[in-house]
């Protein structure tokens, strides 16, 4: 996974979160200290991911693939190399 995948992941549950806490505030009322709480940490926590993200590094896009076909090269582009380890084609190796 990689780490973009994960700050969204992490951002679905803290919506998540956002939502429940919600819907106990409803149940709750949202005159308890508790609940304030409770609602003021699930704010910070978005908060601080918000400012994570902005620091996260961006991942660098993958280098575009090259596709190399299957068939074989021109010989003509081999004419003047050496042979690794064996040397020039019309010369016999020392």
């Amino acid at each position: 996974m990689s780490l973009n995948d994960d700050l969204t992941a992490v951002q679905r549950c803290l919506d998540d979160l956002v939502r429940s806490v919600t819907r106990l505030e409803q149940q709750m009322g949202p005159g308890g200290l508790e609940i304030r709480r409770v609602r003021t940490d699930a704010d910070h926590l978005r908060e601080s991911l918000a400012l994570l993200r902005d620091t996260a590094p961006q991942e660098r896009p993958r280098p575009e693939m090259v596709p190399v076909p299957d068939a074989p090269y021109n010989s003509a582009l081999w004419s003047d190399v050496d042979d690794e380890g064996l040397g020039a084609r019309d010369r016999h190796a020392p």
